[in-house]
């Protein structure tokens, strides 16, 4: 199996970590080129119709800094400087855009948590991993938390 390419898909879950160190082991080992990457999902409120569930422009780019900043500090940090490597923040529905992202960069290989955050982030970042296994166009790795 050739790896030339390694996608990471994290939310700042303990289980993200996880994947993100074992991206980290295999981009090494395969000397591939690490892409790391968070998906905004987007903001739904049932009070609001039509046009109005469409964030504005500006908040969002605020957002995207802040999670930009976040992945520098929690992920970009533990980077070794010999290491071919991106750090992306995508806005969409999270599973789509995974799979959209590692169709355009024929990604060979996709590691994630087998989910995220609790509560309801757990419930929606396991049926990522889910959708992500079955969908992928690359081998997929799903890296569970000891």
């Amino acid at each position: 199996m050739t790896i030339k390419k390694i996608t990471c898909c994290v939310d700042f879950s303990e289980n993200a970590k996880a994947a993100f160190m074992t991206s980290i082991e295999m981009a090494r080992k395969f000397q591939a080129k690490l892409y790391v990457i968070h998906v905004i999902p987007p903001v739904v409120n049932p009070m609001l119709m039509g046009t109005e569930w469409i964030m504005p422009e500006e908040p969002k780019k605020s957002l995207i800094l802040n999670i930009e900043e976040k992945i520098k500090q929690e992920y970009d940090s533990k980077i070794k400087d010999d290491m071919d490597y991106e750090s992306i923040v995508l806005d969409g529905h999270v599973s789509s855009e995974i799979i959209r992202f590692l169709e355009e960069k024929e990604v060979d290989l996709v590691i994630t948590g087998s989910y995220g955050a609790s509560g309801m982030g757990l419930v929606i970042f396991g049926s990522v991993a889910k959708r992500i296994a079955h969908k992928a166009p690359c081998s997929v790795m799903i890296v569970r938390e000891k």
